[in-house]
């Protein structure tokens, strides 16, 4: 997967360099380590380390943290795909007697089940998941803080449910399926619930002094599915290429994008910030660029995994510290550098190769009540509808296959739009979940509910 980093221009290489150095500097972290994947491909591996002489490669392990918590969500997703599940399904459906089985799987997925975010104490991230053999001593005498489905709130335990989840589905642990389904068949060979050499320490680094403290690695038992992983910026860059492309042996296109999509509540500063959350993934708007991906975060390491999807970019950053450097912003300016000094080059523009002419008659303009808007063909054989100038609803629409067409996003998603014809084949408007799209504003002799003005347009006398 690793092309040569002069895939890259120089001066790009060395931006991305310098801002790894001054992650690495200014985080006062042992040792730093990222790497940048732009059309399916590894192009180029950073590392800075404290240590002279040696500096980790895109082999070497580190602790990634809650970045397990997509893996788990990939393997839910593929239940739902075999129609072992819905996502509307409450857990108590498949997963009976925890106390919190109201909460829909979906809901689970996006944290808003109302679940607390940690487990009760002592400390989980910090003590043996022995202490915490069964999910009851996961969730705790008071599991729900919240309704459930009214808001997001982050929780680990809810993803330790999802994990159970998958193994009373599966009949097998949650790390053997992880490793049939998810890890061997995206050849992801170095991600593993332990790490094996090479792999980096965990280290606390002094506030006040350029100290350090060696930091337990503890397993998390039952807590594993929401963050046990250990992982490489070679192994997560080929993840970050399934999460944008997808893969038909894990899971399809369709299904990565649905996992991209946001699907829980936000919080007024949430608005603020342009976070959201989808299925197993952070959603972010920042400067005017959607990015997904998930940080992670374990005593001795902080994780980060940002794609920017729009512009076939993204980065990995791994580092070996409690606490230190912002990965979150480091992986977005990754993905920023390349994008902004190397924009993506579009695939060349050719013409359908076959179109309907009962579809091709329908494009062009279109109006709802005063409001213009333009229907186009897309090259994947559905249709396109937007407001020809400024902000307003947009969709593209798949086919049904009996003439009509389902929305994909937005506004109408999951609305039928349809072309209602007279008696002899002609066009008449578009339906779209009862509203009425003529060719002309008003257009007189059509079904324009409450009827057209027998006056007409006209200005005042």
């Amino acid at each position: 997967m690793t092309t040569p980093q002069e895939e890259l221009l120089p001066a790009t290489r060395r931006a991305l360099t310098h801002r790894i150095a001054v992650a690495q500097a200014e985080g006062r972290t042992p040792s730093l380590v990222a790497a940048v994947v732009r059309g399916g491909r590894t192009v180029w591996h950073g590392a800075r380390t404290s240590v002279d002489g040696h500096g980790p490669d895109e082999n070497v392990q580190y602790r990634i943290g809650s970045i397990t918590k997509t893996f788990t969500a990939v393997l839910v997703l593929r239940l739902r795909d075999e129609g072992l599940l819905d996502l509307g399904d409450p857990l108590e459906k498949h997963l009976p007697g925890t106390g919190v089985g109201e909460a829909t799987i979906a809901e689970l997925l996006a944290h808003s089940g109302g679940l607390a975010a940690e487990s009760p104490a002592p400390w989980w991230e910090r003590t043996p998941g022995s202490m915490r053999p069964e999910l009851a001593d996961v969730l705790g005498e008071r599991p729900l803080l919240h309704p459930v489905g009214r808001r997001h709130h982050y929780s680990n335990p809810g993803y330790t449910l999802l994990g159970a989840l998958v193994e009373r589905l599966r009949g097998a642990p949650w790390e053997e399926v992880l490793q049939r389904e998810v890890l061997d068949p995206l050849g992801l060979e170095r991600t593993a619930t332990r790490p094996s050499a090479p792999h980096a320490g965990g280290w606390a680094v002094h506030p006040w002094a350029d100290v350090m403290l060696a930091e337990p690695a503890e397993d998390l038992g039952r807590m594993a599915p929401a963050g046990q992983l250990w992982s490489t910026t070679g192994d997560l860059a080929r993840f970050a290429v399934f999460l944008t492309q997808g893969d038909d042996k894990v899971l399809g296109v369709e299904t990565v994008r649905e996992m991209r999509t946001p699907a829980a509540p936000v919080e007024a500063a949430d608005v603020v910030d342009g976070a959201a959350y989808g299925l197993g993934l952070q959603v972010q708007s920042q400067g005017g660029r959607l990015l997904v991906g998930h940080s992670g975060s374990l005593p001795g390491f902080l994780a980060n995994l940002t794609i920017g999807v729009e512009d076939d970019v993204a980065a990995v950053v791994l580092t070996n510290c409690t606490s230190g450097p912002l990965l979150a912003g480091v992986g977005a300016d990754l993905v920023r550098i390349v994008a902004e000094a190397e924009p993506r080059i579009p695939e060349p523009w050719r013409p359908l190769r076959e179109v309907d002419s009962s579809v091709l008659e329908l494009a062009g303009q279109w109006y709802w009540g005063t409001h213009a808007f333009a229907l186009r063909l897309t090259s994947d054989g559905g249709v396109s509808l937007g407001p020809l100038s400024g902000q307003g609803r947009r969709s593209r629409f798949r086919p049904n296959g009996d003439g009509g067409w389902t929305g994909l996003e937005g506004y109408y998603a999951g609305e039928s739009l349809r072309a209602v014809r007279r008696p002899d084949g002609t066009v008449s408007h578009l339906d779209l979940g009862s509203f009425v799209f003529t060719r002309q504003p008003y257009e007189e002799g059509t079904a324009v509910p409450g009827g057209v003005d027998p006056e007409g347009w006209r200005g005042i006398g």
